[in-house]
């Protein structure tokens, strides 16, 4: 498993087949919401003139294009920012925020957590057989909504309160700028908490619970009291100056749902995106020992990998990817290699070429997991910190076979449509 990688619709689309199956293979890619809902997005598009496919077919294709091996659905940022004002830890560099952890305890009594299946994972799944459900339709429509419900005279004036002008504002790093110095300020703390309120909605319930928290600890900058919600409130901020100063065109709808994949950047060491927007804005906003990759960059790094394996016999195919490719072949110059060496190089170093595992091994490991996964909830698991679990199971949808790749070997796959 290679660096953390967010991406956007854009790069995925430009992938085939068989590079996304290397792109999921080598890295850890980050489904975050704002991808859902713009691939769901596509189903009330018009069908193009002269086009033969439907935008049933292009979501298909682009289902079949996404990752499923280790591809980590992140919680939408807007819980996530909830819970950090409510004083609960955001996940850091490299820690893929999951949703629907259930607490369990194997027959031994150790403690762990099971991942089920996601349902953007199921919801792939069912987009690459052409099936839609309207749930999902009306999910990612309140998720639109709330991207652009947006009380816009309040938000200006509340930016003037905070001395915020953005006609001031020449580069994107003047915006960056702005927004970073307020957030580590403790300038007007009751204008920046009501804006953070406007942009993440959060529940009237708890405004005045977070309020009081806030408080009692003598308003700190909300950059070090809660970072992940001072993150989210200065790309919003960044946004509506940008978009004010005219350094974001406010032409292009599709500049709101764009700038929302920058919120899941503390969690990810690369972001690939092929748009531009992206590539102008999200490296302000990322550390030094982060990497904004662009989308046709690593594509070509990918499409090197694809050819150089593709001389491999069928007998190898068969074996499946991690047997065939462990690591990313080659050297430094392919852009796939500098990333596992620059963010994952102790585990480019010590993985192993080859592990054999006896029938009966296997099959006693097999066992392992499936009694793990199927042990009864254990809700007081719940109250143990993350780093004091003996194990955490994580299932996925995969499929036996993508594109040209056995993902996973042909023996296996045989074996489990034999059990069926």
């Amino acid at each position: 498993m290679g660096p953390v990688a967010l991406f956007d619709k854009s790069f995925l689309q430009s992938l085939t087949v068989d590079e996304a199956v290397w792109f999921d293979h080598f890295f850890l890619p980050v489904i975050c919401p704002i991808f859902f809902v713009e691939t769901l997005a596509d189903l009330t598009k018009q069908q193009r003139a002269g086009s033969s496919r439907t935008p049933q077919d292009e979501v298909r294709i682009l289902a079949d294009k996404s990752p499923v091996m280790s591809a980590a659905p992140s919680v939408h940022h807007m819980q996530l920012c909830i819970a950090n004002l409510m004083g609960h830890d955001a996940p850091h560099l490299g820690q893929v925020p999951l949703a629907g952890g259930r607490p369990v305890r194997s027959k031994d009594g150790k403690p762990g957590v099971v991942f089920e299946n996601s349902p953007e994972a199921e919801s792939f799944a069912r987009w690459q057989r052409g099936q839609f459900y309207e749930v999902e339709r009306d999910a990612a429509s309140s998720w639109r909504a709330m991207l652009s419900s947006l009380n816009l005279p309040e938000v200006a004036q509340r930016m003037r309160v905070l001395g915020i002008t953005p006609q001031n504002c020449k580069t994107v790093n003047d915006a960056y700028g702005l927004v970073t110095g307020l957030v580590h300020s403790q300038a007007a703390p009751d204008e920046q908490i009501a804006l953070l309120f406007a942009f993440v909605h959060v529940p009237f319930h708890l405004r005045g619970l977070i309020y009081q928290r806030w408080e009692s600890v003598g308003f700190p900058p909300l950059a070090r009291y809660a970072p992940f919600a001072a993150h989210v409130l200065a790309v919003e901020l960044f946004f509506q100056i940008a978009l004010a100063a005219n350094l974001i065109s406010a032409e292009r709808a599709s500049n709101r749902a764009d700038i929302a994949y920058l919120f899941y950047l503390p969690f990810s060491h690369i972001f690939v995106s092929g748009d531009k927007l992206h590539r102008r804005c999200a490296p302000a906003f990322m550390a030094r020992t982060q990497d904004f990759l662009w989308g046709p960059d690593l594509k070509a790094a990918l499409s090197n990998i694809n050819q150089s394996l593709s001389s491999a016999s069928e007998a190898d195919r068969q074996q499946g990817l991690h047997k065939l490719a462990p690591r990313p072949p080659g050297d430094e110059s392919n852009l796939v290699v500098a990333m596992w060496n620059k963010h994952a190089p102790r585990h480019s170093e010590s993985l192993p070429l080859d592990m054999h595992l006896t029938p009966d091994a296997e099959r006693k490991l097999v066992e392992h997991l499936k009694a793990f996964s199927e042990a009864p909830t254990a809700p007081e698991v719940a109250a143990i910190p993350s780093d004091e679990l003996e194990s955490v199971a994580i299932e996925r949808l995969v499929p036996p076979k993508r594109g040209s790749w056995w993902i996973i070997p042909k023996s296996v796959a045989d074996k489990e449509r034999n059990r069926e």
